[in-house]
């Protein structure tokens, strides 16, 4: 039940926030915001005796439209004419307006959060808050920064959104594409939360990287939003959807990549991401992180044995994604291709010169990177570096796949 809850949280939460603040005005984003948790929380009251009901987004939306109205007429800031709109819907017309309004809804929420009027910051905060669902622990993962300083940030991009953006829209053409980058910086880092979890009981979260899928997709249709990068996003989260099946075994537990059943690997899904990584590559001048990422997870995709890895080219691949956008976590992955593409003590002493750059004492990953490469070479240090990493991690199944090795 808890696993069914967390994934209606992630999977609703955005839909009904997205839905009523269009409905409502983006003025009222707090109110919308208090109103849509304590929905949640009444349907877990609910839900925890009674059975999740067929359309558990209507059940919702109906729940916290009539808080909002509540809340409104409390404050004396609805009209009339809302309170009665909102009464005339009818079952199926409510059905209707979620089939029809859900998709679009979402779109212009990320479009909304994406005004550059806001800074990039409260961009990303505000759309991984309210279309992600991201709690602060996981922002703060995601973004490099403190929890404190994401809950502060939130405050205040809230402020900014309510004075800035007075309802939501899909922008015209300039605007639209002036906010692409960032509306695919949004999709990305909703991907990589349900792609590698940071906090819980899962690895995975297959729901949360196909809602990222479907929202590129979604992008897709419309002429102005066609562009290389959004091809080789929508490539790099193919080829990583289509190995989901290899990462966790019947007992559910994490599977490395090397020991990974490469039977399992969809192949119509690297197929479709072929198809874009092509186009990404042939219509781009000055290639994307997105574009280097997707090359990487193709070139394991068409692996058919962990031997078989051509870690040299992902290792060139790496080199350029450093060169092009430099980034601490990316450096920190380059270094398992320094590993097998150059050998274990190379890879340790570039491992060791990262931390003159950024402080990598906090990151579990460092740690599981250089128990690794210690075990190979023999030293004793490894099982001190694997309890660093175990102490530093916080999703569990990551933590039980260290404490086995260790």
């Amino acid at each position: 039940m808890d696993q069914q809850l967390d994934h209606l949280f992630r999977n609703e939460y955005a839909k009904v926030v997205a839905l009523l603040t269009k409905r409502f005005g983006t003025n009222h984003i707090e109110d919308v915001e208090d109103v849509v948790q304590e929905t949640f929380i009444k349907a877990m009251k609910v839900w925890g005796y009674k059975a999740i009901p067929d359309n558990p987004t209507a059940w919702l939306l109906k729940v916290a439209r009539n808080g909002m109205i509540d809340v409104l007429r409390r404050k004396k800031k609805i009209s009339q004419d809302v309170e009665i709109s909102t009464k005339e819907d009818s079952g199926k017309q409510l059905e209707m307006m979620l089939k029809n309004e859900i998709s679009d809804s979402q779109l212009q929420m990320i479009f909304a959060c994406c005004d550059p009027k806001l800074s990039e910051e409260y961009q990303l905060v505000l759309s991984l808050k309210l279309i992600g669902g991201f709690s602060n622990k996981e922002l703060s993962e995601a973004l490099l920064k403190k929890e404190e300083t994401i809950a502060k940030a939130f405050t205040r991009a809230k402020k900014k959104f309510k004075d800035t953006v007075q309802f939501l829209k899909v922008p015209a053409e300039m605007g639209l594409q002036s906010r692409l980058f960032v509306v695919l910086r949004v999709i990305y880092l909703i991907f990589s939360e349900g792609y590698a979890t940071t906090i819980g009981s899962q690895i995975l979260k297959r729901d949360i990287c196909y809602e990222a899928l479907r929202l590129a997709l979604l992008l897709q249709e419309n002429d102005y939003c066609k562009h290389p990068n959004l091809d080789a996003l929508i490539a790099l989260m193919c080829f990583h959807c289509a190995r989901f099946n290899a990462r966790i075994d019947d007992k559910g537990e994490l599977v490395s990549l090397d020991w990974h059943d490469r039977s399992l690997y969809d192949q119509e899904l690297i197929q479709i991401g072929l198809q874009h990584l092509k186009k990404a590559q042939t219509h781009t001048a000055t290639p994307s992180n997105y574009l280097f990422e997707a090359a990487v997870s193709y070139e394991h995709c068409r692996a058919s044995t962990f031997r078989e890895t051509n870690w040299l080219a992902i290792l060139r691949l790496y080199d350029l994604q450093v060169q092009n956008r430099p980034s601490p976590m990316t450096k920190l992955n380059r270094i398992v291709a320094v590993h097998y593409a150059k050998g274990a003590q190379k890879a340790l002493d570039e491992l060791e010169a990262l931390t003159t750059d950024f402080d990598y004492h906090k990151v579990g990953l460092f740690y599981a990177i250089k128990a690794e490469l210690l075990q190979e070479l023999g030293v004793n240090d490894q099982q001190t570096a694997l309890q660093q990493a175990i102490a530093l991690t916080q999703n569990e199944l990551v933590k039980r796949h260290l404490k086995r090795k260790l």
